[in-house]
């Protein structure tokens, strides 16, 4: 018989490349590693690693279970969250991954609100961009994505449950002696001799993309996943930047002025999860105030 700690352990081997290594990311001993992967072999009834050099690879049929396993582990988390949450939510336990400007916006006053009405309910979080958040979540190691995409991208997110939360348009940020700096609004062709200082890999292809249409190829001479830094970047006169709403309102701008970029650029912020976790009470509710969060 499969048993999901022996998945857990296989998907972890899969990842890291060896029996030290997933011993490390699990938390226990190489010889137990190796135990279970034996046990799971066992069971199946035939070979699922083989070592070459100092790594181990996965046989066709330890492949095949490993593509089975997050499905089968986040159905898992499903059962096990819904049971804890059948006393009316006061053993619910939830797993959240958010990038940084909606952590330090959407989600204080949501969790806040989460806890008083159900204190019972465990509410963790780790921050993550996209798609590597999205990533984590179609994995089985959280429970909520907060995410976000500009226009629309296709069936990226089809196999998930959306919850829509805000459009967040892009900012521009120019330093106060700038000679745009009293401006209403800008458009985005009037910046394209500027130096640029680009955020995080997703904003930075969008970035790119807005320039391009726009005649020009932005010249990106700093480049920061920190929102902070791309404020202080700007504010000491080297370069200009586009930030989303919410980054700006996550940070104190000091040395800088915003202005109306044109075209419009705006983000769709969602929270995402899986169909099956989607009915589990505790997540429900944290969606719930998610919503709720942003829309106030």
């Amino acid at each position: 018989m499969i048993e999901a700690r022996h998945l857990r352990v296989l998907r972890a081997v899969s990842t890291t490349g060896s029996f030290s290594a997933a011993a490390r990311e699990l938390g226990c001993t190489q010889p137990a590693v190796s135990q279970q992967m034996k046990a799971l072999e066992a069971s199946v009834g035939t070979t699922l690693l083989i070592r070459t050099g100092r790594e181990m690879r996965l046989t066709q049929a330890g492949e095949a279970l490993v593509r089975h396993a997050s499905g089968i582990l986040a159905g898992l988390t499903a059962a096990e969250e819904e049971v804890a949450a059948i006393a009316g939510l006061r053993a619910g336990r939830v797993r959240l991954v958010s990038f940084p400007s909606g952590s330090s916006t959407l989600v204080p006053g949501a969790l806040a609100a989460l806890r008083a009405a159900h204190p019972g309910t465990r509410v963790s979080l780790v921050e993550a961009e996209p798609p590597r958040s999205v990533e984590m979540l179609r994995e089985g190691d959280c429970d909520i994505a907060l995410a976000f995409r500009y226009g629309s991208c296709g069936a990226e997110w089809e196999d998930l449950v959306v919850r829509p939360l805000l459009t967040d348009r892009l900012i521009g940020l120019v330093p106060e002696g700038h000679r745009l700096a009293g401006e209403d609004a800008v458009g985005i062709a009037e910046l394209a001799d500027e130096s640029w200082i680009a955020g995080c890999p997703r904003c930075r292809r969008q970035l790119v993309e807005v320039c391009e249409e726009s005649g020009f190829t932005p010249r990106i001479d700093f480049a920061t996943d920190d929102y902070p830094a791309v404020v202080g970047l700007v504010g000491a006169g080297l370069g200009v930047a586009v930030l989303p709403e919410l980054a700006i309102e996550s940070v104190r701008p000091k040395g800088v002025r915003t202005v109306t970029v044109e075209p419009a650029v705006e983000r769709e912020i969602v929270a995402l999860t899986l169909p099956d976790l989607a009915q589990v009470p505790a997540v429900a509710a944290t969606l719930d105030r998610l919503s709720l969060a942003a829309a106030r």
